[in-house]
């Protein structure tokens, strides 16, 4: 029989040791198998709904956060409720309460003690003693197995008393120091990384992340993250209506998960298992009653978070916010100031094309070069318009394609054609300069196309694709009307539209083609993509 004094000391010191309630708990298990000189010990805490969670094994470690016991459901559970003691001397299998475990009661157990653990009153979880044979049960051991497991729900308290006064210190500090640092930064996307570095870093998590909400798609896209692992950083926007992080928006309240790797509701339970992440919690950033995007941050073990945790990242969330629509004011105020300056540039630009187009007209009618320059002229709008509706500085490309397909099915397409378009490609973002040179190189290939491309053929398709492969963009304006003649040279034509995409290709520091592949004639402008202004 084990000496309460030598038993209560090897608690105390695998408290001491221990860096995680997991780890005590481990070690606590095999002291007691050790002192009771049993086959197997198993530890049960209470988990979420309703239910034990196995924390510790020193027979099936496999299973560990992962099996979970229903209370009232087998001898654990039905102890559990009841609150009693159970000691089962043999037969263990024909008990009335027993219930089989695949995985855990493989090996026929012969005989248990299975003990509530209290402590001040609450209960916390069930200790299981096992063995192979019988165990006959005199009262001294009975009560040296109650005393023990008493022993165990003080350790298991008192460790986490201990590192919740510990975690509420660090809390508070970790919370001023990240708080501190956002703060300070003008640029949103430092901002969101410093937050996810600094929050994982002070908060001892795993991965923290953070998305935004966009609002006009009604997803949540991943906007900063500090996981090393690549195919964490390439994770898709994701929909409110199907992820966790979208109910904690909804609710605008933290939701909590046990473990990432088995909830049903969690999306990419192969990549949490890659990376090793268990716990998980997401935290809207909220301004007022404002939902912005949503933090989330994971643990390396299946854990609680503790009320002060939760608060300080609650807390962190609202400065979080608070920082990030400042920084997007700032760069708007700082926009506006720049307007004019872009305004001027773009109205020097107009003037040019007015003066090619003077300077080419003498073969078209008035009415035909003032469509054309009207229609240059609301392509530069249509990059306007649409950076009035965005975030910052940038605008998506493939929008600005949407944007002037839609004017050119409008406006400018005989009666007698019947011309299908079709966009293509990723929405993927250029800096205002970038995206007004753009807008116009595929305004004049979207014209060639529709002007050249069906003058004898009355039907087809005209496709404009976009692609961004590690910063080199393309633009392609592809259409199945007329093919070109055998000699022809996009750098020898006459065409005014032509000219004005060769000369904006170049300015943009990249290259024009125009040729047939496969019966369809297929524009193609490439360039590198820079970042914003």
């Amino acid at each position: 029989m084990p000496k309460t004094e030598e038993l209560l000391t090897g608690f105390v010191l695998s408290m001491s040791r221990a860096k995680s309630e997991d780890e005590m708990l481990s070690e606590i298990a095999w002291e007691l198998k050790r002192a009771f000189q049993v086959d197997a010990c198993d530890i049960f805490i209470i988990g979420d709904r309703d239910n034990l969670l196995l924390r510790a094994s020193t027979n099936t470690p496999e299973l560990v956060n992962h099996l979970k016991l229903g209370f009232g459901i087998g001898v654990t559970g039905v102890g559990f409720l009841s609150g009693n003691d159970v000691f089962i001397s043999r037969q263990m299998s024909k008990h009335p309460d027993h219930v089989t475990y695949p995985g855990m009661d493989d090996q026929p157990w012969e005989s248990a003690a299975i003990l509530t653990m209290v402590n001040d009153g609450v209960k916390l979880g069930s200790v299981l003693l096992k063995k192979s044979e019988p165990w006959p049960f005199t009262a001294r051991v009975k009560e040296k197995c109650i005393e023990a497991v008493s022993h165990v729900g003080l350790c298991l308290s008192s460790f986490r008393n201990i590192h919740q006064r510990g975690a509420q210190s660090n809390h508070l500090g970790a919370l001023s120091e990240v708080s501190k640092t956002i703060s300070t930064s003008p640029y949103v996307e430092e901002i969101l990384q410093v937050l996810v570095n600094l929050t994982a870093q002070q908060f001892d998590y795993k991965v923290c992340t953070v998305r935004l909400l966009d609002e006009r798609n009604n997803e949540l896209v991943l906007r900063a993250t500090q996981a090393p692992a690549k195919a964490y950083q390439r994770k898709r926007a994701i929909k409110l209506g199907e992820s966790i992080a979208g109910r904690a928006i909804d609710e605008k309240k933290p939701i909590i998960v046990a473990d990432v790797q088995v909830e049903d509701d969690y999306i990419g339970h192969d990549l949490a298992a890659e990376q090793g992440l268990r716990s998980m919690i997401c935290i809207p950033l909220m301004i007022q009653d404002r939902t912005v995007g949503v933090l989330s941050c994971y643990t390396g073990e299946c854990r609680d978070f503790s009320p002060d945790e939760i608060r300080a990242l609650e807390t962190l969330a609202k400065q979080a916010a608070v920082s990030i629509e400042h920084a997007k004011l700032q760069v708007r105020s700082t926009l506006m100031q720049e307007m004019h300056h872009r305004v001027k540039n773009n109205l020097q630009q107009v003037a040019s094309l007015l003066r090619l187009q003077l300077r080419s007209s003498h073969n078209i009618s008035i009415e035909e070069a003032l469509n054309d320059s009207l229609n240059r002229i609301l392509a530069i709008a249509a990059v306007h318009d649409l950076l009035s509706r965005e975030d910052l500085d940038t605008v998506g490309i493939r929008s600005v394609a949407e944007t002037l397909v839609s004017h050119q099915q409008n406006s400018f397409i005989m009666p007698d054609r019947r011309i299908q378009f079709q966009v293509r490609g990723q929405d993927f973002r250029l800096n205002m300069n970038q995206a007004t040179q753009v807008a116009l190189v595929l305004n004049e290939l979207i014209m060639n196309a529709i002007e050249h491309g069906f003058k004898s053929t009355a039907t087809g398709e005209v496709h404009v694709t976009v692609e961004d492969t590690d910063g080199e963009v393309s633009l392609f304006v592809s259409n199945n009307g007329d093919q070109l003649s055998p000699d022809f040279n996009p750098a020898k034509s006459s065409h005014l539209g032509l000219q004005i995409v060769d000369s904006l290709s170049k300015s943009l520091g990249g290259t024009f083609t125009m040729k047939d592949k496969l019966g369809w004639t297929v524009a193609e402008v490439t360039f590198q993509r820079v970042g914003s202004e």
